[in-house]
């Protein structure tokens, strides 16, 4: 099998007033996972436009980009589609509107939600964030980086 192509994916850090990072839990064909808001991104479309589309389908919010915070800057190969290289970008984001979406306490929280995908929202503080609160090495990374920034 040729996996010589790159899967492209562009995530926000959404840091609230009591500096707590938004994360996503999500179940996908009944497999769990914990990720930053965000996705694929798709042919034709740049990043921050990416990222824009993602955060209004996922959470129906208007955000800002305020700066680029990550690359992935090492090989790791995507553990979704068909493979290959997987590229992340992560950006600190604000919204641009009141947060009207459901956020929860409790993960997967999928309360009334039927079908093969799920999706659920909850914050955490940033002073207690660890890399096993997300479940890619990316995110994982991501997370030592944002703690250590703190810390």
């Amino acid at each position: 099998m040729d996996n010589k192509h790159f899967n492209i994916r562009v995530y926000g850090l959404l840091i609230n007033d009591k500096n707590e990072i938004l994360l996503s839990d999500e179940e996908e064909q009944g497999v769990k996972f914990i990720k930053f808001p965000g996705g694929g991104l798709e042919y034709g479309e740049g990043l921050i436009d990416a990222l824009k589309r993602e955060f209004i389908e996922e959470c129906d919010l208007k955000i800002e980009i305020i700066k680029h915070f990550y690359t992935t800057d090492f090989f790791i190969e995507s553990a979704f589609g068909n493979g290959g290289q997987l590229i992340s970008i992560y950006y600190l984001v604000k919204p641009l509107q009141e947060i009207n979406f459901k956020i929860t306490s409790r993960e997967y929280d999928f309360e009334d939600q039927l079908g093969e995908s799920k999706q659920c929202f909850r914050f955490v503080p940033l002073a207690s964030l660890e890399e096993q609160n997300v479940t890619f090495p990316v995110d994982k990374y991501v997370v030592e980086l944002l703690t250590n920034k703190i810390n």
